[in-house]
C-alpha cells in the first residue's frame, strides 16, 4: 500500500512544482521510465523534488509566512461596525450551520462528478436545472449512462436523495466545523497550529481525514509538527482541505476580518501552505464581512483582502469577477474558469474557489440559486456547496432560508468527531454564538 501512496505522492509533486514555476521536465521523464514499484527509486526522486525552486521568471509572489502574507496585502483589514442585536447574531450564526450543513448535502451525491454528468442526471429525471436536492431514479431508462447506473447501484448516494433525508449524513466538511469550535472552547482564541494537531489526533479517526489533512496527522504522529507538517511528504498542500475548515473562525468575528484572517491562518498552517493558506484566510474574511453586508461584491473584497495581491488566488478572483460582469449566464463563466484553471486537480483550491465564486455572484444572494450554481459546476461539490451555503446562511440568518432546504436536516449532524456524534445543529449554533460574544469583546 506505501509503494501505492508514494507513487502518487511523486506524481502530485510533479504537478505542484510545476504549478509554482519550476523545471521538472528531466525528472518528470526519469519518474516514466523507473520502475513504479520500487521504494528506494521513488523517494529518490520526492528527494530530488523538494529541492527543486521555481524559475525565475515564476510570475507570483505567494510566501506562507504570517506577516509576509499582510505585508502583500491590497490593503488593510478593518473592523466592520455592525448593528446587529444578540438575537439578530444567534440567528446570524445558526444559518450558517444550517446553510453549510445543507449546501453540502446537496453537492455529497455527485462528489467528483463532472459538470457535464451531473446535467445528464438532472435532465433524465427532468429536474434541470437544479432546484431541490438531487433526484432518486428507481427505474432508469435504457439509454441512461453507464457511469449513473453504477452510480445509483453502488450504495454511495443511499440517504442522501430527495424524498430520503432526514438529517445531516457525516462529512468532513461539517467535521471541521465541529473541531474548530471544539478548539475555540477548549483552548480559547489564542490557540496555537500545534493545539489543532492536537484536536485533530484526539477527535478523528486517521481513515476519516484526506489528502493534506491525512498527510499533516501521519507526520504528528511520526513527531513532524508544523510548520514542517504541512510540507513533508504532502503533495496536496494547496488542496480545498483548508479551505473547508474557514468557516467557524468567521462565525465568531462578525465584522472582525483581520482576526478571522489570523485564526484561519494558525488552522490552515497544521497543513498547507501558499493558495492553500490563503483560500482558508479568504473564506473566512468572507464569512466575517457577510455579518454587515448583503453586497455579495463587498463580501468578496473583504475576503481577497485577507490574501497577498500577487498569487494565483487573488487572480482567480479578480478573473471571475470579471466573467460575471461579461457573462449573463453561469455556464459561460464556468466555461472560462475551466479554460484557465480546469487543469488542477478537481480538489485543488483555486478551481474550487473559483466555482465557489460563481455560486455567490451568479446566485445574487439567493440562497438557493446560490448553491445550486456552485454545486452543478461540478469538481468538489460538497465542499462548494457548504461554502456557499455558509455565507449565504450568515448573509440571510436561519429563519430567511428556505424552508425546503433545512427541514429535512431535522436539527441534527451525524459526525465522527468524537463525543459530537448526532449534535443538534441549534446546540453547535448556541455555543458558537457563546464564543462569538467573548471574541468579538
Amino acid at each position: 500500500m506505501w509503494i501505492r501512496y508514494l507513487r502518487e505522492f511523486v506524481e502530485q509533486e510533479i504537478a505542484q512544482k510545476k504549478e509554482i514555476g519550476c523545471d521538472v521536465t528531466e525528472i518528470e521523464s526519469r519518474f516514466s521510465q523507473t520502475r513504479k514499484e520500487n521504494r528506494s527509486d521513488l523517494e529518490r526522486i520526492l528527494a530530488e523534488l523538494e529541492k527543486i525552486a521555481p524559475k525565475p521568471d515564476f510570475p507570483y509572489s505567494e510566501p506562507s509566512r504570517l506577516q509576509e502574507i499582510i505585508a502583500r496585502r491590497p490593503r488593510r483589514l478593518q473592523r466592520i461596525e455592525t448593528t446587529l442585536s444578540e438575537s439578530e447574531l444567534l440567528d446570524r450564526i445558526h444559518g450558517g450551520w444550517l446553510g453549510r450543513c445543507a449546501g453540502c448535502l446537496l453537492g455529497k451525491p455527485v462528489e467528483g462528478r463532472s459538470r457535464q454528468q451531473i446535467e445528464e442526471w438532472l435532465r433524465m429525471a427532468d429536474a434541470y436545472p437544479l432546484k431541490h436536492f438531487f433526484p432518486p431514479m428507481s427505474e432508469l431508462r435504457e439509454d441512461a449512462p453507464q457511469w449513473l447506473k453504477n452510480w445509483l447501484s453502488s450504495g454511495r448516494t443511499r440517504g442522501l436523495l430527495l424524498g430520503q433525508i432526514d438529517h445531516m449524513p457525516r462529512d468532513d466538511d461539517i467535521d471541521y466545523t465541529i473541531i474548530g469550535l471544539h478548539i475555540l472552547e477548549n483552548y480559547g482564541p489564542d490557540f496555537s497550529t500545534m493545539n489543532v494537531g492536537e484536536a485533530l489526533l484526539r477527535l478523528l479517526p486517521y481513515w476519516q481525514v484526506y489528502g493534506a489533512e491525512q498527510a499533516a496527522y501521519r507526520n504528528l504522529v511520526n513527531g513532524i509538527y508544523p510548520p514542517e507538517s504541512a510540507t513533508y511528504m504532502n503533495p496536496y498542500r494547496e488542496f480545498i482541505g483548508a479551505q473547508i475548515r474557514a468557516d467557524v473562525w468567521g462565525y465568531v468575528t462578525p465584522g472582525l476580518p483581520d482576526l478571522a484572517s489570523e485564526l484561519a491562518y494558525r488552522d490552515a498552517r497544521l497543513s498547507h501552505i501558499r493558495n492553500g493558506i490563503y483560500g482558508e484566510m479568504l473564506v473566512s474574511c468572507m464569512i466575517s464581512a457577510a455579518f454587515t453586508t448583503s453586497d455579495i461584491e463587498e463580501v468578496i473584497n473583504v475576503g481577497v483582502s485577507a490574501i497577498p495581491r500577487e498569487t494565483r488566488l487573488a487572480e482567480a478572483v479578480k478573473d471571475v469577477m470579471a466573467w460575471r460582469k461579461r457573462y449573463s449566464d453561469w455556464g459561460d463563466a464556468w466555461v472560462k474558469v475551466m479554460e484557465k484553471y480546469g487543469h488542477y486537480n478537481r480538489t485543488h483550491v483555486i478551481n474550487n474557489l473559483s466555482l465557489v465564486l460563481l455560486g455567490l455572484l451568479y446566485g445574487e444572494g439567493v440562497y438557493e440559486k446560490s448553491i445550486t450554481v456552485s454545486v452543478m459546476g461540478g469538481l468538489d461539490t460538497d465542499c462548494n456547496g457548504a461554502t456557499v451555503g455558509s455565507i449565504l446562511g450568515v448573509l440571510l440568518g436561519a429563519e430567511a432560508l428556505p424552508d425546503k432546504w433545512v427541514e429535512p436536516l431535522n436539527d441534527l449532524t451525524e459526525s465522527f468527531v468524537t463525543g459530537y456524534n448526532n449534535s443538534h445543529i441549534s446546540d453547535l449554533a448556541k455555543r458558537t454564538y457563546e464564543v462569538a460574544k467573548k471574541v468579538a469583546i
